[in-house]
């Protein structure tokens, strides 16, 4: 069975579905596009009609890259999706660089999900560059 990547495509339903799906909770819909406007790309793969797979890049489309909300549909996990999702969204950022030039791309990793990164050649904070990936949640003023 084939899958089709799309780029810049992914709708807020299929975002709001695979983000549930992860266990990651509801979101609404106007913050989730809100999201999806202002992120630096946004990445799809569809099979048989349907969205399995999606990535959200943040960044400054030169040094910095932040990988956000990479899932893969559940019940399509374990059969490379998630590999190739993450190696045309790596392919999609080289090609937007000058030559010369090397972006740099971060993700926290969603827990348990490791070794997944570090098979694709991530490294796990802290090393030798970089100290270790930190977050802090913002809420809105009332």
């Amino acid at each position: 069975m084939s899958h089709q990547f799309l780029d810049n495509q992914l709708q807020a339903d299929d975002f709001i579905r695979l983000f549930a799906a992860a266990g990651w909770g509801d979101v609404p819909r106007d913050m989730v596009e809100c999201a999806l406007q202002n992120s630096y790309a946004t990445f799809s793969v569809v099979r048989e009609g349907r969205v399995i797979a999606m990535g959200r890049l943040l960044g400054d489309g030169a040094m910095a890259f932040f990988l956000k909300d990479f899932v893969v549909e559940p019940a399509f996990q374990g059969k490379g999706i998630g590999r190739m999702l993450l190696s045309h969204m790596e392919a999609y950022i080289a090609s937007r660089l000058q030559p010369g030039w090397t972006g740099y791309l971060q993700l926290v990793s969603a827990k348990g999900m490791e070794g997944f990164y570090q098979k694709a050649g991530y490294a796990i904070h802290p090393h030798d560059h970089s100290g270790p990936g930190m977050s802090k949640w913002i809420e809105a003023n009332s």
